[in-house]
């Protein structure tokens, strides 16, 4: 059996220690109000739910999540150590069909001292800092209060926000510090503070990469100098493709469309041998064979060939034989803050205030006490 943490509100503490008060008129009042104290927080503070964050350990956004189904197996405290990394607080045992999860319940400012020291370079300049510790602090919340019914809020890999342990950096406890409780608010709600590492000439638009667009993130200078993965290479097989998109016979690859701001939209695939069967694909007579054509999104293609390895979608293709060329710039989505322009602009001279100004126009920062409880709830 597990132990079950008691949440109440502090009004509803309150009023519950009033009552007791108001009951017990005689002179073991204070005796009986100490032991209801003992015995309703038996040697630990108060701890509110909302100080904490449930982050499920997750190396790769190729890893199956926990179903809705998954049952709690056992829950503890301590210290965890995990591919060379440690890891604090209380950590819940799930248990699904496709087998077992772990997911690490925290101190909500720990986690972002961790997720900070996760994402941003070694020895950064303290604006980048902070701008990276309230976008952190911010998606965190937004994706909290979406995911406030289900077993975890957040995972530790790119699928959210890195999340490697324990921060051990004193620059970054300092950056979170200074802009304790900050969020940023877009008509008085937080926003879904989406960022990447780098790009290069304008960052892309949410809606190019998914299917929600918001007002807040538009399309800007990305603002990186000599950022890695300023320019790149990758060859890849038609076979490894084949593989990873689940297709065989790959004859070609080309681009088909590209997104507003360059970005490549979707790729053509031409592959041998008919098959009527399958109307997504558009059949023609080439010198005896037959072939065929599909389109396959940009994004999709990254993903299913990982994230690392097709390090964003601004890209060109020359192909050769049987294999695939492509030439790129940047790494990730491209959307929203870009961390390494963020730290440009910091050694340019500029605050973390107009760093995220500048990526998130038309954004306010908020103290999250000064948020109201409706406010607080982010949309989906």
């Amino acid at each position: 059996m597990t132990n079950q943490r008691l949440k109440i509100s502090l009004a509803e503490y309150t009023s519950f220690i009033f009552n007791v008060m108001f009951i017990s008129k005689n002179k073991f009042r204070p005796i009986i109000i100490c032991m209801l104290l003992l015995l309703s927080f038996p040697l630990r503070p108060i701890v509110f739910a909302e100080d904490t964050v449930k982050i499920l350990m997750h190396e790769s956004p190729r890893d199956p999540l926990p179903s809705e189904q998954a049952e709690r197996l056992e829950s503890l405290t301590g210290k965890v150590f995990f591919n060379g990394k440690s890891y604090s607080g209380s950590f819940e045992i799930l248990s699904d069909e496709n087998g077992l999860y772990v997911v690490n319940n925290l101190p909500f400012g720990k986690y972002i001292e961790g997720v900070v020291a996760s994402e941003a370079g070694k020895d950064w300049a303290i604006e980048a800092l902070k701008a990276q510790a309230v976008i952190s602090r911010t998606y965190a919340i937004f994706n909290k209060n979406i995911n406030t019914e289900k077993n975890f809020h957040l995972t530790s890999s790119v699928l959210h926000q890195l999340y490697k342990g324990d921060n051990a950096d004193p620059l970054i406890t300092q950056a979170v510090q200074a802009t304790e409780k900050e969020v940023l608010t877009y008509e008085g709600r937080p926003i879904n503070a989406l960022y990447h590492a780098t790009c290069e000439g304008k960052t892309e638009l949410p809606e190019e990469v998914w299917v929600e667009s918001y007002p807040y993130i538009r399309s800007v200078a990305c603002n990186g100098i000599n950022a890695p993965y300023e320019n790149w290479q990758k060859k890849f097989t038609f076979e490894q493709i084949g593989k990873a998109v689940g297709i065989d016979g790959i004859r070609d690859i080309s681009i088909a469309a590209y997104t507003s701001t360059g970005r490549v939209k979707t790729l053509k695939i031409t592959i041998a041998g008919a098959n009527e069967n399958d109307p997504s694909l558009k059949q023609a007579d080439k010198g005896g064979f037959s072939e065929q054509t599909i389109e396959i999104k940009a994004t999709e293609l990254r993903r299913k060939l990982g994230y690392k390895e097709l390090p964003s979608t601004d890209f060109s293709i020359t192909t050769a034989g049987a294999e695939a060329f492509f030439d790129g710039k940047g790494y990730g989505h491209g959307v929203g803050l870009s961390q390494w322009g963020a730290l440009a602009m910091a050694k340019q001279g500029k605050s973390y205030r107009e760093i995220l100004a500048h990526y998130y126009p038309g954004t306010t920062i908020k103290n999250s006490e000064e948020l109201h409880s409706k406010n607080i709830r982010s949309e989906k």
